[in-house]
């Protein structure tokens, strides 16, 4: 229980010997004579022993590198706390890491200081009370204000309204701007909770959508292509993370640092160009479900609501949720939207599994390969495993980032067997009769499939908004820029007329697609995610960090089989549509 800090504060004080190297001993952080020439040393010097440092204020810059020289002497603070611990008893009160990290005394003393640390143990109270399953899932939340590593966190309302919150520091502009994803703190997440984080990430609605792939390619062929397209996008994941590692940065900014600003603007516009196609099959999968509920539970003398009908109400729901600017106020919805889900997928697998067992196998309508329709099953696939967007955030989110690469081709393994099983299962219990909506095959009559279907569709609904995040605020940047609402109506209500706008095209789009939500499930796939998931970090890798001929020749292979996915499967898609 005592090694970790041991070691952390070792490290500290290493850290500090290493950095007192390069600073003007004559100066320290503090006014009580302590610099990092003591902490070197291991004692501590009084006024007696030597002459008292001056602050490291008066050099010339000194706001800007004063906390170079804090670093001496908080590690020397570490010190003496440690020491003083071993010949003290804890107290009820007390809480170390919370007594450690105070702000230290000299800056108490400053204006405003007593207030500055009011707060801040207020702030950490206030965490430790608060439930720790609404934490996680907000935490989880703002990664999609991180995603692709890329800094959309917050617009410029809520960044401007929170500085004016703030009280005046020297490390905070006194103008004000808007903080940047280069200069994120690290992150403190555990391997557990980065792994249950990822399974979130990865299992969402795009499970739903595979029995019907299975039917369009036969149960062994799309199990096959299931297990073939985790390997290459685990592969593919590999060396984003590569490039990561030697250029930093979101996935766009690794593109700039490589490929240039047109290579950031090409992945940024992938990105929302999927993130919206989400958004539009998911709205196509709510109106019809829906209409498949209604249809089950209204007398059947009432006319039901149609599709198109059901995708104008939804739009009315999502434009107030669209103007919400703080992503992490849709916690709520996003929690609601996970339990359901859970739900959904229990009562998928108890169903499927007793069905098969009162059949003595499976349907005889099943078909190993189905040589007209495979192309979509591979679309549908790539669609189901698109999680690069927030593979980057959730390494950054680790307190350990070293580990995170093990921690993904885990969750990759357990999702490919869930994603598979979903699959098989569904395929196998209905046969021909399998539909998009998976959940219209179960018995409509039954009071619990008709509670599943309600939320399930509820669901999808309340995450749709979270989906639209990240396409939302990369365009609004492009046009906008880093204008604030805050201080100009004008350009808020631009804004929100904007975000109307987008929520508006969605619609539009899906009342087109709805016809055929699995071609179009599988055109979002080719089109969309192939290029996100194969061909771009394929090509960085390429361009970047690869060094040996065949590192290269891997790549080159990449890229040339996503290119030739991503047209093939397109066309045929289109193709099959237009029949």
């Amino acid at each position: 229980m005592t090694d970790t800090p041991t070691r952390d504060s070792e490290q500290d004080s290493q850290h500090a010997r290493i950095l007192a190297r390069h600073l003007d001993p004559g100066f320290s952080a503090d006014f009580d004579g302590t610099t990092p020439d003591d902490v070197d040393n291991g004692n501590s010097s009084s006024s007696g022993d030597r002459e008292n440092p001056e602050s490291s204020l008066r050099l010339l810059g000194g706001d800007i590198h004063r906390d170079l020289y804090k670093v001496g002497t908080r590690a020397k603070r570490a010190q003496l706390h440690q020491r003083a611990a071993t010949f003290s008893h804890p107290t009820d009160y007390q809480d170390p890491e919370t007594d450690h990290n105070d702000l230290p005394i000299n800056e108490q003393r400053i204006p405003g200081g007593f207030r500055r640390q009011f707060l801040e143990r207020h702030r950490r109270s206030v965490s430790y009370i608060a439930a720790p399953v609404t934490r996680d899932f907000i935490s989880f939340l703002e990664l999609y204000g991180q995603f692709a590593g890329e800094d959309l966190a917050e617009s410029d309302d809520e960044a401007v309204e929170e500085e004016e919150e703030e009280e005046p520091t020297e490390r905070r502009p006194l103008l004000g701007r808007r903080r940047s994803s280069r200069f994120r703190p690290q992150g403190d997440a555990s391997n557990v909770k980065s792994f249950f984080t990822l399974l979130k990430a990865f299992v969402g609605t795009g499970i739903m959508f595979l029995p019907k792939a299975f039917k369009n390619g036969g149960i062994l062929f799309s199990s096959l292509t299931l297990v073939t397209v985790s390997l290459v996008t685990s592969l593919c994941f590999h060396l984003l993370l590569k490039c990561r590692r030697q250029y930093g940065g979101g996935y766009g900014e690794i593109g700039e640092a490589i490929g240039g600003s047109r290579m950031r603007t090409l992945i940024l516009g992938s990105i929302t160009l999927s993130q919206l196609g989400f958004v539009c099959a998911g709205i196509i999968f709510v109106a019809d479900n829906l209409s498949s509920f209604l249809a089950a539970v209204t007398p059947s003398t009432s006319t039901p609501l149609s599709t198109t009908a059901l995708i104008g109400i939804q739009l009315v729901l999502l434009v107030p949720l669209a103007f919400i600017r703080n992503i992490s106020k849709l916690g709520p919805a996003a929690l609601l939207a996970d339990v359901f889900i859970l739900i959904g997928l229990t009562y998928i697998y108890w169903y499927d599994i007793s069905s098969m067992v009162k059949m003595g196998g499976f349907n005889p309508t099943v078909e190993l390969f189905n040589p007209r329709d495979f192309t979509l099953t591979i679309g549908s696939a790539i669609f189901t495993f698109e999680g690069i967007g927030l593979i980057l955030p959730i390494q950054s989110s680790m307190r350990h980032p070293q580990h995170f690469n093990k921690l993904l081709y885990l969750v990759m393994f357990i999702i490919t067997i869930i994603f598979t099983s979903v699959g098989f299962l569904c395929y196998a219990t209905f046969g021909d009769r399998v539909s998009v909506e998976v959940i219209t095959n179960f018995p409509q009559t039954s009071k619990l499939v008709n509670a599943v279907q309600f939320l399930y569709a509820l669901a999808v609904l309340v995450g749709t908004p979270v989906q639209l995040f990240p396409p939302i605020r990369i365009i609004e940047h492009k046009i906008f820029g880093y204008r604030s609402g805050k201080r100009d109506n004008m350009t808020k209500w631009k804004k929100n007329v904007f975000r109307t706008a987008i929520v508006l095209f969605c619609g539009v789009i899906a009342a087109a697609g709805a016809s055929d939500l699995d071609k179009f499930v599988a055109l979002i796939g080719a089109f969309a995610c192939v290029p996100l998931v194969y061909i771009y970090p394929a090509f960085l890798h390429w361009k970047g960090v690869a060094e040996t001929p065949l590192e290269k020749a891997g790549d080159v292979t990449m890229m040339t089989v996503g290119v030739v996915a991503c047209i093939y499967t397109t066309a045929i898609t289109l193709l099959r549509w237009a029949e």
